[in-house]
């Protein structure tokens, strides 16, 4: 029994450090929400976890390696939202159909997880996740490449680009009117994006995805 007890041990002590980790991450979160990266402070993060600055210390040397972390995990999970969200379409699928779903997929994640935007889209984003967002801009923008060219079959390599950077554009700026806003008018704001996009892109699309 002592054995099996020895064992479990180092296994109980990890269980207990990533749910403290996953705690100070959460308060983390909310901090740099409320307040913005450059403002927060580790003693913040620390009273928002109901935490003394010490214990913080255990898993974290500074706010830049709980952003980078933080960022890190976000980006982990963001990277499956738009593997989903910029699936091949249908060609029975509409366009409106087609940006509903991926907008919706999108918008979901950012609104369950505010401090994405916080973080890589604000002033002030941390230095040490500023290379893997952008790597990941890069990557997302590879996948609405690719998935306008089938969309646009007859459009040029430097066209197709220049239309995927337009549509991130276009869904940055509307995301950041969605999550200035609740209930049913952030819903409003959601359908505008959509609309917008849709308008931009109907023309250029014309008939390669049928309307109905």
């Amino acid at each position: 029994m002592s054995e099996i007890s020895e064992k479990e041990q180092p296994r109980r002590r990890q269980a207990r450090g990533e749910r403290r980790i996953a705690q100070l991450l959460a308060a983390a979160a909310q901090v740099f929400c409320t307040t913005g990266y450059t403002a927060a402070s580790t003693n913040a993060i620390a009273r928002e976890a109901g935490v003394s600055p010490g214990t913080l210390y255990q898993f974290f040397p500074n706010k830049e390696a709980i952003a980078v972390e933080l960022g890190d995990r976000l980006m982990h999970e963001m990277r499956e939202t738009y593997g989903e969200a910029l699936a091949p379409v249908d060609p029975a699928t509409s366009l409106e159909e087609a940006i509903e779903a991926a907008v919706d997929r999108f918008i979901a994640f950012n609104t369950e997880h505010p401090v994405f935007f916080a973080l890589m889209h604000g002033p002030d984003i941390p230095g040490g996740i500023a290379e893997a967002h952008d790597q990941l801009h890069a990557t997302l923008i590879g996948r609405i490449e690719g998935l306008l060219a089938s969309l646009l079959s007859e459009a040029s390599p430097a066209d197709v680009t220049r239309t995927a950077h337009v549509c991130l554009g276009i869904y940055k700026a509307g995301l950041e009117l969605v999550l200035a806003h609740e209930g049913t008018e952030q819903a409003a704001y959601v359908q505008e994006v959509k609309d917008v996009l849709i308008r931009y892109l109907d023309p250029l699309v014309g008939d390669r995805l049928s309307r109905k």
